[in-house]
């Protein structure tokens, strides 16, 4: 983490040093290559710590930053935008300041982020140990050094990942239209396009608060998918919006909510993110399938865009036309993967009884406080629950996959 801070860091003061198309596109391919690797890392730093009905939130706290920056990115680039240099044009001036400051919090990084529960230097042995072991119900391991190909082939051939590769192509498709309309919006209310950024503080506000209610109500509820698709409501009147309301400026504040609208759509991100990393075992398969997920999001990226032609503009009604089909297509992909889980948890239970062991088991990880694994439920006596319960647990920690290890159970 520390090496794709640094990286990204120097790749964003490189780009104040661009003087050609071709040194720019260097920079850029330098930029999108270590912010790839982020966002895979943190999903899977945050499962090796946490328990899974703590991950949303804790998933929460570092995307909903996101929306912070866009709130800070606002005022800082009104400010740096002002500053007047014969070396450097405002844009430049903007990542400068910030390329050096993510070069600074690399060090940071290094001082402060442990690789992992075990070798933790700010707890004892006898927390370590305590810390690993509240991660047993997991059943997705605590991390491991080794790649693994057999895990790789199981994301290759596991219907779930082209599931999580259909949200992520959708959901991200469908952020290209803030990028569309954010600038033709915004700019309708200011002649001074430095000024018209101010106008995203506020969808950096939705966006902060929707990403931690998102999170909260998914934890709360253990209920992801579900929330998920509420998510998608707003979207669409947002979309509505945009594709009905004509463009005039006494239509300037309807115009404006649409926009603001749609900065629902990234609190579904964390939840995917949450869904991935609590729904696969085995450290190798983790990271594949985060990573997967996150060169998804790239492509949807690449898509979006295409959807809007010039020639459509002010309005780009086909394009908006393709992002409600889209929002249609996440919902059917959504709803698909949670049958998807439902299915695969009954072909757990039936693996379970072949192996000798109880059909139903009680997943401690998702309760709200932490019980131990073998701890047995309110109905069930505890000297059966045990003898039940005696061989449980005993894989958790063997770096095996959510298919090798017949005690996974998936949650939705």
């Amino acid at each position: 983490m520390p090496s794709l801070c640094l990286g990204w860091g120097v790749a964003q003061v490189s780009m104040a040093a661009c003087r050609s198309f071709g040194a720019l596109m260097a920079a850029r391919f330098f930029l999108g290559l270590f912010e790839g690797g982020c966002l895979p890392l943190f999903g899977v730093i945050t499962s090796q710590w946490y328990r899974r009905a703590e991950q949303p939130m804790r998933i929460a706290a570092w995307f909903g930053t996101n929306g912070l920056a866009t709130m800070v990115a606002a005022a800082a680039s009104y400010g740096l935008g002002h500053i007047r240099s014969h070396l450097l044009r405002p844009w430049q001036t903007i990542f400068l300041s910030v390329g050096l400051l993510t070069i600074l919090s690399a060090p940071f990084v290094y001082w402060k982020l442990d690789n992992d529960v075990a070798s933790a230097r700010f707890l004892t042995d006898h927390e370590k140990a305590q810390a690993v072991e509240r991660l047993r119900a997991n059943q997705t391991g605590t991390g491991g050094r080794d790649f693994k190909w057999s895990h790789l082939a199981e994301v290759a051939l596991e219907p779930k990942t082209y599931l999580w590769i259909g949200m992520a192509l959708c959901l991200n498709a469908l952020a290209s239209v803030t990028n569309t309309f954010g600038p033709l919006i915004l700019g309708g209310f200011v002649s001074d396009k430095s000024a018209s950024t101010l106008l995203n503080v506020p969808f950096g506000v939705v966006q902060t608060v929707v990403i931690v209610l998102a999170c909260y109500l998914a934890q709360r509820a253990r209920l992801k998918g579900a929330i998920l698709i509420l998510l998608m409501l707003p979207v669409v009147a947002g979309l509505a919006i945009l594709f009905s309301v004509h463009r005039d400026p006494s239509a300037r504040a309807t115009l404006l909510v649409g926009y603001y609208l749609l900065a629902f759509m990234y609190g579904g991100i964390p939840l995917i993110v949450t869904w991935i990393v609590g729904n696969t075992a085995g450290t190798t398969k983790k990271s594949v399938a985060m990573s997967v997920y996150n060169a998804a999001t790239s492509a949807g990226n690449i898509i979006g865009p295409l959807l809007f032609d010039d020639k459509d503009a002010p309005a780009y009604r086909p394009g908006l036309r393709s992002c409600l089909i889209i929002v249609v297509t996440l919902v059917v992909v959504v709803a698909a993967q949670w049958a998807n889980l439902v299915l695969l948890n009954r072909l757990q239970e039936k693996r379970r009884v072949r192996n000798g062991k109880p059909a139903n088991v009680v997943d401690r990880s998702m309760e709200s406080t932490y019980q131990a694994m073998g701890a047995p439920p309110d109905d069930v006596v505890a000297s059966d629950a045990a003898a039940a319960a005696g061989r449980l647990g005993d894989q958790a920690f063997l770096d095996l996959t959510d298919v090798e290890n017949d005690e996974f159970i998936y949650i939705y």
